[in-house]
C-alpha cells in the first residue's frame, strides 16, 4: 500500500468517527462523501482507496464510487502509484484537489488582507496592506478591503470553485448575526461588514465572520484544510497592538456560550495598571501589545529583538515586563484548563526568541502542576495575516463536512466572480 508509513500516533490512523446521522454504512451517500473526503485528507501520507475503506469501514466498491465522485468534483486528485512493496497491484495515492478554494479576509489594527487558499492549503492569490487602522472608519476600511478581495478574485482561474468567504476581525463577534459587536482598538462598534462587502463580490455566497485569533489558531490546529497538525490542545496568543487568544481542545477552538471565549488580551494582570481602551485597567495587552513593548523599550517595534540581544537595558526591562504579564495571564489559563502547550503568534511570535525564557520561568513558578508537567512554549511559523488563512481553512473545512452539494453541482454558483 502507498501509505504504510502512517504512524500510530497520527490522528488520521484512528478509526474514522461515525457520521452523526448514523453508522458509516448506514449514513447514506451524502454522509459518506464527507466521511471519505475527511479520511483521505487527514492521512499523514496519501492513502489509497483500500486504506480509506479500512479506516471508514465502508466497502471498497462504495469507497471507489465515492472517491471517483470526489475526484471529478475537484476535492481529491490521484497521484502516481508507488512501486509495490509486495505482490499485487499498487494502490493509487489520493491527495487534496486543487479545484476547490475559499476566500479569507482579515481586518486588524495593523492592516488588511485578502487571500484565496485552495484545498491543499496553497495560496492562490493574496493582497496585503500594512497600515494603522486605530480609530478608523469602518465604511472606508471595508471599502478598501472590498477592493483587495476583488483584486484577488480577478486572479483566480475560472476552473477554480470558490466555496466560501469568511472575514477575521479583532474583537467580539456575533457570528450568527454577522455583526462585529466591538473592536476597541479599531474603535468599531456594532458593524455589519456584509453591508459594505457583500454586494457584487460573492454572487449570492454569504460572508461569514469570525474572531481573528480563533481563525489564526486554525492554522496551527490544521496543517491544511482537513489535515490535523501536530498540536491538538494548546493556547494560541497573537499579538499586534492588541492581544488575541484562542483555546484549542482536540483540534477545535473553544468558543464559549456566545462564541466570545479567548479574549485573553483583556484579562487583568494588575488592577492598578494603566487604563485600557476597553474601559478596564491593567489588561494584558497594555503590557504585551506591540506598541506597549516598543514604547517601554524606547524603540521601533522591529528593533526590540536586536536591542535585547545587544544588552540594551530599556529593551530588556520591556521584554521582562511583557514575559511577566504573559506568565500571569497564561498560568491562570493553564491552571484552569490543563492545557499542555502555548503558541505565540503575530508580533509575539516575531519576538518570541527573547520572550520564551522569561515566560517559561513565570509559568514554572505559577502553574500548580509544573513540578510534573510544564507547558511547552513555541512560536508559530505563520505567514502574515494568519487570520485570513484560517478563515479560508474554516470555510473549506465546512465544505469537507458536507461536500455533496458541490459534488452534485449545486454549489457551483458561488464560483462566479463579478
Amino acid at each position: 500500500e502507498v501509505d504504510d508509513s502512517l504512524r500510530s500516533a497520527d490522528p488520521a490512523t484512528k478509526p474514522a468517527a461515525r457520521d452523526p446521522r448514523g453508522s458509516a454504512q448506514g449514513a447514506g451517500r451524502v454522509g459518506n462523501l464527507g466521511l471519505v473526503a475527511r479520511a483521505a485528507l487527514a492521512s499523514a501520507a496519501p492513502p489509497s482507496r483500500a486504506r480509506i475503506a479500512q479506516r471508514t469501514e465502508l466497502t471498497r466498491s462504495t469507497v471507489s464510487r465515492l472517491v471517483d465522485d470526489l475526484v471529478a468534483a475537484g476535492f481529491l486528485q490521484e497521484g502516481v502509484p508507488s512501486e509495490p512493496t509486495r505482490s499485487g497491484r499498487p494502490g493509487t495515492p489520493l491527495v487534496a484537489g486543487t479545484a476547490i478554494a475559499a476566500l479569507g479576509l482579515q481586518v486588524n489594527v495593523a492592516g488588511l488582507a485578502a487571500r484565496v487558499v485552495d484545498l491543499s492549503g496553497q495560496v492562490v492569490a493574496e493582497r496585503l496592506v500594512a497600515q494603522s487602522l486605530v480609530d478608523s472608519d469602518p465604511a472606508e476600511v471595508l471599502a478598501q478591503l472590498r477592493g483587495l478581495a476583488l483584486a484577488c478574485l480577478a486572479e483566480v482561474p475560472a476552473s477554480l470553485g470558490i466555496v466560501g468567504a469568511r472575514l477575521a476581525l479583532p474583537g467580539v463577534v456575533s457570528v450568527p448575526d454577522g455583526v462585529l459587536l466591538v473592536a476597541p482598538n479599531l474603535g468599531w462598534r456594532e458593524v455589519r461588514p456584509a453591508d459594505h462587502l457583500g454586494s457584487g463580490i460573492f454572487d449570492g455566497m454569504p460572508l461569514r465572520l469570525g474572531n481573528e485569533a480563533d481563525l489564526a489558531a486554525r492554522t496551527i490546529a490544521d496543517m491544511a484544510p482537513g489535515r490535523p497538525g501536530p498540536l491538538r490542545d494548546f493556547v494560541y496568543v497573537s499579538g499586534e497592538i492588541g492581544i488575541g487568544g484562542a483555546v484549542v481542545l482536540d483540534g477545535e477552538v473553544l468558543t464559549g456560550n456566545h462564541g466570545w471565549a479567548g479574549e485573553i488580551g483583556h484579562v487583568c494582570v494588575d488592577p492598578n495598571g494603566p487604563r485600557c481602551r476597553c474601559g478596564s485597567t491593567g489588561c494584558l495587552e497594555r503590557y504585551v501589545g506591540r506598541d506597549a513593548i516598543a514604547a517601554a523599550a524606547g524603540c521601533d517595534p522591529l528593533a526590540v529583538v536586536d536591542l535585547v540581544r545587544a544588552g540594551d537595558e530599556r529593551a530588556l526591562a520591556s521584554t521582562r515586563a511583557a514575559a511577566r504579564a504573559l506568565g500571569i495571564a497564561l498560568a491562570g489559563v493553564v491552571n484552569l484548563l490543563d492545557i499542555p502547550a502555548i503558541v505565540l503568534g503575530g508580533y509575539l511570535g516575531q519576538i518570541g526568541g527573547v520572550l520564551i525564557a522569561g515566560l517559561e520561568e513565570h509559568l514554572a513558578a505559577r502553574v500548580l502542576s509544573s513540578g510534573w508537567v510544564t507547558p511547552t512554549v513555541t512560536v508559530a511559523t505563520e505567514r502574515p495575516a494568519a487570520g485570513a488563512t484560517g478563515a479560508a481553512f474554516a470555510e473549506l473545512n465546512a465544505v469537507l463536512s458536507d461536500p455533496a452539494p458541490w459534488v452534485d453541482g449545486h454549489g457551483r454558483g458561488f464560483s462566479a466572480r463579478n
